[in-house]
């Protein structure tokens, strides 16, 4: 017991918060922008107006759980619950930060964007949920837990070296385990290759050569990757993605012996629909028998949504979607909910933040490993959130490592954040972001004559693009507080953020002083999505020197509304 409590006091020192792993579906919210199940015994797509990208999926007795790649944000590998495949609630993660073996410590302690967790691919086995994942720098990774939503056990390098991505394994029935995973060309200098290797029965160990079992340059399925490895009725079925993000396809290769060779089939593409690039994902049966598979389709600044697909199992190959030719489906916009024996309410996942807890919500993910005194959660009503200096050589945001963010959750919405701000300097500043390759924020700043609100935009931030600003106000009416901790003078100064945020990814920002009149700051903002992620947004607080007295924020809501 002793053990265990130390185990996670430790999990919660490296991750700087506690995050939230509620009860399976208790506090469930329902989303004011998206939801899937429209009430009628039918579902549209896509299940998730969210950058859960490269998802997974499996089920456990009644229940269906999905990750998805996390990249550099922390924490990482997030883990969502359903109960018929539509519904799906946040409940967990899997990674509480990015110190792992292999990685030079404080790697991710920056922004590493792009890098980090790709692909992940979950399973059950032996009453243990499973998680491998490919780190494109670093190798293959395996996290064990048997607690789903407790912590996850410490993550164990299964395979070291470059290249290594979107790993997948087997647990076949005659005792034998097998992982399969493709290649990034970017680091591995080749790519749309497929190989498989033996491990031992604990899946922590390879034990045999890799061996060749696919090669996509074949002038047809190029760029092949994202392979998710089954057995059915005798044969080895290997799932994968071609084609590339934007406008790739599914193929389904199989073969009665691991090492092949394998059989191909193109099973399902965009065919005559809007829905482009339908790919890469997980295949998973009912309790009823029904199968069916959950894959991504790329929305630009939303990053990659989550699409769900019915199969028929035709001769032998899983048939994705719907109007086959040649065993090759197109995918659904509108279908029949899951056979899962019973019906469950709606849920979304959450989105909007109250901050009564004294542990920071699963919507929210740093842009690098979180350090000491970023921020603290509480039970007063309030986050708090400590202003931090530019790192050295600051450039733009692309760099800022302490921006708090979630996803973006439908086509349109606005974000609304009342908080109040406690700026110690001339220049600090605090403000809500849409952050992407290129950026955008609203910002409080603090001045030699009292605070301004402005607009900045960033344009090819990673190319080092140079941040402007649109528009500055000078505000007024503004309600503050004065109070003195001892010598020091404390003002504290409440404001309301607001984003709106239009189909395509237009964004307006606007401000309130008394949360009733919003005023337009600036000009529309196009959102842009960032390296292989969606754009997100968020909160922060920047002081502009370093070694001044640090300001901070009480952030009271953050709010996703129409």
């Amino acid at each position: 017991m002793i053990k265990l409590t130390i185990y996670k006091l430790l999990i919660v020192a490296c991750i700087g918060f506690c995050y939230i792993m509620p009860s399976l579906r208790l506090n469930a919210q329902v989303s004011q922008t998206w939801v899937p199940d429209q009430g009628n015994g039918t579902y549209k797509n896509p299940i998730l107006y969210a950058d859960y990208s490269d998802p997974d999926v499996i089920r456990v007795g009644d229940d269906y759980y999905m990750t998805a790649s996390s990249f550099n944000s922390v924490p990482g590998l997030p883990i969502l619950h359903s109960k018929d495949l539509v519904n799906w609630q946040i409940v967990n993660y899997a990674l509480g930060d990015l110190n792992l073996e292999g990685v030079p410590t404080g790697f991710f302690d920056k922004p590493q964007h792009g890098k980090g967790v790709w692909a992940p691919c979950i399973r059950y086995h032996r009453g243990e949920y499973i998680i491998y994942w490919g780190d494109p720098d670093f190798g293959i990774y395996v996290v064990k837990t048997k607690d789903i939503l407790g912590p996850w056990d410490k993550p164990i390098l299964v395979l070291p070296g470059k290249g290594r991505i979107d790993p997948s394994p087997l647990f076949d029935d005659n005792g034998k385990v097998y992982l399969t995973h493709a290649w990034a060309g970017s680091r591995a200098q080749f790519n749309s290759v497929m190989t498989v290797c033996e491990m031992d029965e604990t899946g922590k160990n390879v034990i045999g050569e890799e061996s060749l079992i696919f090669d996509g340059n074949d002038g047809i399925n190029h760029t092949i990757e994202g392979g998710k490895f089954y057995k059915k009725d005798g044969y080895y079925y290997l799932l994968a993605p071609a084609g590339g993000v934007e406008m790739g396809w599914q193929i389904a290769l199989r073969s009665k012996n691991v090492y092949g060779p394998y059989e191909v089939k193109r099973v399902l593409d965009q065919g005559k629909t809007e829905i482009n690039g339908p790919h890469q994902g997980g295949l998973v049966q009912t309790q009823t028998g029904e199968w069916w598979f959950i894959h991504f389709q790329d929305k630009g600044p939303y990053g990659r949504v989550t699409h769900l697909q019915p199969v028929q199992w035709k001769d032998g190959w899983p048939v994705m979607g719907i109007n086959d030719k040649d065993y090759c489906g197109e995918p659904v916009t509108t279908y029949r909910k899951p056979d899962v024996g019973k019906t469950y309410p709606m849920v979304t996942p959450v989105e909007s933040d109250d901050f009564n807890a004294a542990k920071l919500g699963l919507q929210w993910q740093w842009h690098a490993n979180p350090q000491q005194g970023w921020g603290f959660p509480s039970t007063n009503g309030y986050i708090r959130l400590y202003g931090q200096y530019f790192p050295d050589g600051y450039t733009n945001f692309w760099n800022i490592p302490n921006l708090l963010l979630q996803k973006l959750p439908a086509p349109k919405f606005t974000a609304t954040v009342k908080l109040t701000a406690i700026l110690q300097n001339e220049g600090d500043q605090a403000g809500l972001i849409m952050m992407g390759w290129d950026y955008s924020y609203i910002a409080l700043r603090k001045t030699k004559e009292g605070y301004t609100i402005g607009q900045a935009v960033c344009e090819d931030a990673e190319q080092k693009g140079k941040e402007k600003l649109v528009e500055v106000l000078s505000v007024k009416n503004l309600h503050t507080e004065v109070k003195y901790n001892y010598q020091t003078r404390l003002e504290a100064t409440e404001i309301h953020l607001r984003m709106e945020v239009s189909d395509g990814g237009v964004c307006q920002f606007l401000y309130s002083v008394d949360g009733k009149e919003f005023r337009p700051v600036g000009e529309q903002f196009q959102a842009r999505q960032g390296k292989w992620v969606g754009a997100k947004m968020g909160m922060f607080i920047l002081n502009k020197e370093h070694n001044t007295i640090r300001s901070w924020m009480d952030v009271d809501w953050f709010r996703i509304h129409k």
